[in-house]
């Protein structure tokens, strides 16, 4: 309901929604391009991820590969690609949080 009891405006209600949708579809693509990285063993691995979660690279310092103990370097590809992984999550948050919430702050929806 709208304070004082009067009907929403569609059309302007219509063009925040639009709004709305071009932002969140830009943000998406701004994800999309932006490569954040995680890393492990204090640097031995790093794994990098778009920002909507695509893995994009890994690196894994020669100091790292001990053929006799693969295990511990699988170790740390895992735990670098979640490293990146977390970081790509916490910048899908701040870019897209904000416009969620937009959601609820447009008189006449149910949100």
């Amino acid at each position: 309901m709208i304070p004082g009891g009067g009907q929403p405006n569609m059309q302007q209600l219509l063009q925040q929604a639009q709004k709305m949708q071009q932002d969140l579809a830009k943000a998406q693509e701004e994800l999309a391009q932006t490569e954040v990285a995680g890393q492990a063993g204090g640097g031995l691995v790093t794994a990098t991820v778009t920002g909507s979660g695509e893995l994009r690279g890994l690196v894994i310092d020669p100091k790292a590969v001990d053929p006799e103990d693969t295990e511990t370097l699988a170790d740390l590809v895992v735990a670098a690609v979640q490293a990146a992984t977390e970081n790509a999550q916490q910048l899908q948050q701040a870019k897209l949080g904000p416009l969620a919430q937009g959601l609820g702050g447009m008189p006449g929806l149910p949100f």
